[in-house]
């Protein structure tokens, strides 16, 4: 890959609620990728109403100064909103960039991480978002993108079984990578940087996503516009998953999804495809699930608790639920231009 020739602007909004500690460990990682020559890296912080701003303005202070600022949200909007906060305080301050890497407080950049998904976009025109490989915090690798959520991605899922995994590979949501830059649908939030153009074409996130499918939501924006979206292997970070939301830890047992993760899920699908085909989405999973849970039983599998009792309680298959959808537009598109739900 080419080499960058002069110092590129990188803005790194990192979303901290109840993070500090960890937050602070991320923004250590980055202060030795901001010695490099070729970035001009600067950091904004957003303290996402947690009651944790003393905690991170002392660190900020003491270790980073120099590097990175403050900016504490009034409310929590969700994970959308802070990282919106961060790039419009970048803007009103004044700072010049070129790519913002959206990176979680319990990341930790590996060197070239950031360089790496510079270069990338910097050779690549076309290309509106480059995320990388993550790893585990014991070194295992994690090299998972996405293909967009379906109904029959839903039903491959639910089912669990390998038949049909195979029937449906085309669909099944999670791809595993290999060891160079490919082309992806969607990546995991966790890290990924995306061109300053892009997100003034497009829009940052909504911000009617409280927490999950935000990310998704924007990669099919930009997918809309014409952008496209990759994996770069060389750009490393270690992830410790679930750490920030407490929700996906992949150190104890499947917990149970909060009412917003369904919200998000109902709202993605009917923005995207209309009220009847996440309706339709909803009972694939269903049928999935049931089909699979007698192979969970038999093997003695652990699923997230009360999964089709809470999906069906926000679905569209409730009338109820339809009707609460059925305004659902764009957060930046225009009225004019957005895509509205189907009847």
């Amino acid at each position: 890959m080419s080499p960058v020739e002069v110092p590129v602007d990188v803005l790194v909004v990192v979303v901290s609620h109840r993070s500090a500690r960890l937050a602070l460990r991320c923004l250590a990682s980055l202060a030795r990728e901001a010695k490099r020559p070729e970035l001009r890296l600067s950091v904004v912080v957003v303290e996402n109403a947690s009651g944790e701003e003393a905690d991170l303005a002392s660190g900020i202070e003491r270790d980073f100064k120099d590097l990175a600022r403050l900016v504490v949200s009034p409310v929590n909007g969700g994970f959308g909103a802070g990282n919106n906060l961060g790039v419009r305080s970048a803007h009103e301050a004044g700072r010049a960039f070129d790519y913002v890497h959206f990176l979680n407080p319990d990341t930790e950049v590996r060197p070239t991480a950031v360089l790496s998904l510079v270069r990338f976009l910097e050779a690549h025109p076309r290309a509106g978002l480059a995320s990388g490989s993550f790893e585990h915090p014991d070194g295992t690798p994690w090299p998972i993108a996405f293909r967009f959520p379906s109904a029959l991605g839903e039903l491959e899922a639910a089912c669990g079984l390998g038949v049909v995994s195979r029937l449906l590979r085309d669909h099944v949501v999670p791809r595993t990578m290999g060891s160079s830059p490919e082309l992806i649908d969607w990546c995991s939030g966790a890290s990924m940087m995306v061109r300053r153009e892009v997100l003034e074409q497009v829009g940052g996130f909504d911000e009617s996503f409280f927490l999950y499918f935000e990310e998704i939501d924007l990669c099919r924006r930009m997918r809309i516009a014409g952008w496209e979206s990759w994996y770069v292997p060389d750009s490393r970070v270690m992830h410790v998953r679930g750490q920030s939301t407490g929700v996906t830890a992949l150190d104890r047992a499947p917990a149970r999804l909060p009412k917003y993760w369904y919200e998000s899920r109902a709202r993605y699908f009917a923005l995207h495809h209309g009220r009847r085909y996440a309706a339709l989405a909803d009972l694939a999973f269903l049928v999935g699930r049931s089909v699979g849970s007698v192979r969970d039983a038999l093997k003695r599998v652990r699923r997230t608790p009360r999964h089709a009792r809470d999906l069906l309680a926000e679905s569209p298959l409730r009338s109820r639920n339809r009707r609460a959808l059925r305004a659902v537009q764009s957060y930046f598109l225009p009225p004019t231009t957005a895509r509205r739900t189907s009847a």
